[in-house]
């Protein structure tokens, strides 16, 4: 038996963890989650290593029953969840019981939300990943996306973390408009200087047409010197291509392996959940920064991420099972001064 039975599938949700690396020189795309910020602290809320496997969601969340104890933590986007109708905190863990019910609405602000179970999603790993990659068909919940009484199983997880929340000041607030870092390089010389001058001092709309494999923006044209065609080379997550047209794209966590337009740079990965939240007409400026900045930027985010200093505590009690003669056991620690 599953620990969630789904009710409502949203409009587009899978199962993704930080995803299937080592494998693009096989034509392989890396898949994994768009938010990784919020991927991560969902996991770390129930206890669960960073790279366990989550469900994500697009725009609107899902719905369901749990059909077992577990701990359970929702980031993300900013949206109404309920658990048995009682409105719940994003960015926070709870208990629940089997026989619960959640339900999760449409995104106000943002983009993507994250679902994390303690003990993290048990789906078959297919190289060294458990995430969904729609377009090849493999991983996740049989290579596609979720639908209406799928259940949702999980690794048994005996010993459950004190109830905690992210706080308030380390919440992520979608805007209208976001400024998005950049390190220049790549194929950067096939621009003009005004080419460049353009891109870095423009503001860009998100558009409708931007999805899990890339972010397309309209905004004024960047110019290149002689053409956009170069000989395909690999593509990293948020490397920024700019085709003909001039109209930058930049390639996300389900992004072709390798591509024949010029990058004229790389969004800095402490950047890239800004554009998993950006919903169609968000306005976007780009400032460029050095890659020693870059890294020191990254440095900072995994900090904060793994400090303890991050969270609040909400619950004192600590459960663990254990096993004597045979038999299990739920026993509760709690924290006296």
């Amino acid at each position: 038996m599953g620990t969630f039975k789904i009710t409502d599938s949203g409009l587009l949700s899978s199962i993704q963890d930080l995803g299937r690396y080592g494998y693009q020189r096989y034509g392989v795309s890396c898949s994994g989650v768009m938010d990784e910020y919020s991927a991560k602290i969902a996991n770390i809320l129930v206890g669960n290593e960073e790279n366990s496997a989550v469900i994500e969601t697009t725009l609107k969340g899902i719905s369901g029953e749990f059909l077992k104890d577990a701990l359970i933590s929702i980031t993300g986007g900013e949206c109404d969840v309920f658990l048995n109708d009682e409105k719940i905190k994003l960015w926070n863990s709870y208990e629940v019981k089997a026989g619960d019910r959640l339900k999760m609405g449409f995104c106000k602000a943002g983009l993507r939300n994250y679902i994390a179970f303690s003990g993290g999603i048990d789906v078959p790993v297919v190289m060294n990943s458990r995430s969904t990659n729609l377009k090849a068909k493999i991983g996740g919940l049989n290579g596609r996306k979720l639908m209406v009484n799928d259940e949702i199983s999980t690794f048994e997880f005996f010993g459950r973390n004190e109830i905690r929340g992210l706080k308030e000041e380390l919440i992520p607030k979608a805007t209208g408009e976001i400024e998005v870092r950049v390190i220049l390089g790549q194929q950067c010389d096939y621009f003009t200087a005004d080419g460049i001058k353009t891109f870095f001092t423009g503001l860009y709309s998100t558009s409708q047409d931007s999805d899990r494999m890339g972010i397309r923006l309209s905004g004024e044209k960047v110019e290149h010197i002689e053409g956009a065609d170069i000989i395909s080379d690999g593509i990293t997550f948020g490397a920024i291509q700019v085709p003909g047209n001039g109209q930058p794209i930049i390639m996300m966590a389900d992004r072709q392996t390798t591509g024949g337009y010029t990058k004229i740079g790389n969004v800095i990965t402490v950047d890239l959940p800004k554009l998993a939240q950006a919903k169609p007409g968000t306005k976007v400026r780009f400032k460029e920064v050095t890659e020693k900045e870059a890294i020191e930027l990254m440095r900072e985010q995994k900090n904060l991420i793994c400090s303890e200093n991050s969270y609040e505590i909400k619950g004192k009690k600590k459960i663990y099972s254990i096993i004597l003669e045979g038999k299990n056991y739920d026993v509760e620690i709690e924290r006296v001064k």
